[in-house]
C-alpha cells in the first residue's frame, strides 16, 4: 500500500512540477563517469532519445524524484541512444529508455522501459541507501 501511495505522490508531482526539460543531467564521458565512480558516488546512466515517448515518462519520474529527494545527491549522465553509439554497445542498452544505476563502480540497477515510479523510485532510494 505504501508504494501505491509512494507511486501516486510521484505521478502527481510529476504530472504538477515544471517540465522535464529541467532535469539536470549532464552527457555521458567516459572520464567524468570515472571520476564519479572513483568518489563513490551514486550515478544514474540515462540512454535516452528526445523522440521516445518511454524516456519523457522516465525523465518526469526522475523529475519529481529529484524534487521530493534534493538531499540526495544523484548525477545523471545521458548516453544519447542516436548518436553515441559506442557506449550504448558497452553498457549494453538495447534500447533507448535503459537506466543503469551505479554506486561507485558496482552496478545497483539495470532497467529497461521501466516507466512504474514506485519500481524507479525504489531502486534510486536503495542505491541512495548504500555507501
Amino acid at each position: 500500500m505504501r508504494r501505491i501511495v509512494l507511486a501516486l505522490v510521484f505521478v502527481l508531482a510529476a504530472a504538477t512540477s515544471s517540465s522535464a526539460a529541467d532535469l539536470k543531467k549532464e552527457p555521458f564521458s567516459p572520464e567524468r563517469f570515472a571520476a564519479l565512480q572513483a568518489q563513490g558516488e551514486l550515478v544514474l546512466l540515462d540512454v535516452f532519445a528526445s523522440w521516445c515517448p518511454t524516456c519523457a515518462e522516465q525523465q518526469k519520474i526522475l523529475s519529481a524524484y529529484r524534487q521530493e529527494h534534493p538531499d540526495v545527491k544523484l548525477h545523471i549522465l545521458e548516453i544519447n541512444f542516436d548518436t553515441d553509439k559506442q557506449w550504448v554497445r558497452q553498457f549494453r542498452a538495447p534500447r533507448q529508455s535503459t537506466l543503469i544505476l551505479f554506486r561507485g563502480p558496482q552496478q545497483l540497477w539495470y532497467s529497461v522501459a521501466e516507466t512504474r515510479p514506485d519500481v524507479i523510485v525504489a531502486a534510486l532510494t536503495e542505491g541512495a541507501r548504500r555507501r
